[in-house]
């Protein structure tokens, strides 16, 4: 089963951000909240939203331009919030990129309809790989099995990993040869804690691929990003 949309809900007002996690958490959705352009820019940053729900006015940078910004790298859909309900204003934050507009008040369930609506005509993500290669191993990633075999065999030893270590590799094999952080890895693996409870499986895994785990080959460390999984 593929996982549930992630949401990322911006908006400076403390009460309604854990109102709309809560709503939206209770209907499947994934849901991190921000309460400012620069917090949440920290979060899409390093985690690959699905819809980000963002409030017109907040202090700092204001939801018109972080969406202005955003559409210039991010395709990532956005629907604004605001407590105007001029026309005009719903047309401006059209024309900065937005892909809908809701106006404060409104019903919660109208913007569960409004979020449904925008994921269906979103292209449909890419489709993970069903096997990744590094080195002499190769890694499963619906069984989350990895394999070890010798040079020029296809057959292998399996390598055994604990339930932490396979949804860890499986998050890293999702996204190769690109640098997931600590906070994503987090969220997305079957590891309870903290980021240097990721620290730690990380070091426990090198144990089982890497030839030097002081020296890794494959799953090394980005300074600043969290870490990769090599396969070239």
């Amino acid at each position: 089963m593929s996982e549930s949309p992630h949401i990322l809900v911006v908006d400076d007002d403390s009460r309604l951000r854990e109102l709309l996690r809560k709503f939206l958490s209770d209907r499947g959705f994934r849901v991190t909240t921000a309460a400012h352009a620069t917090e949440a820019e920290a979060k899409f940053g390093a985690i690959a939203f699905d819809l980000i729900v963002l409030d017109v006015m907040m202090p700092g940078e204001t939801g018109i331009e972080l969406t202005k910004r955003l559409r210039k790298t991010n395709p990532v859909p956005i629907l604004l919030l605001t407590a105007r309900h001029e026309t005009q204003d719903r047309i401006v934050g059209l024309a900065s990129g937005a892909d809908d507009y809701l106006a404060k008040p409104f019903e919660p369930d109208e913007l569960l309809l409004r979020i449904k609506a925008i994921l269906r005509r979103a292209p449909p993500p890419t489709a993970a790989p069903a096997e990744i290669r590094f080195g002499p191993f190769r890694f499963d990633l619906g069984r989350e099995e990895l394999v070890q075999a010798a040079a020029g065999q296809n057959d292998g030893q399996p390598v055994r990993l604990t339930a932490a270590e396979a949804s860890l590799l499986k998050v890293l094999a999702g996204k190769a040869d690109t640098p997931v952080s600590r906070q994503e890895l987090l969220d997305r693996s079957k590891i309870s804690g903290n980021e240097r409870t990721v620290d730690v499986q990380v070091t426990r895994l090198r144990r089982k691929i890497e030839s030097d785990p002081r020296l890794p080959r494959y799953l090394q460390t980005v300074r600043g990003a969290g870490y990769v999984l090599r396969t070239g």
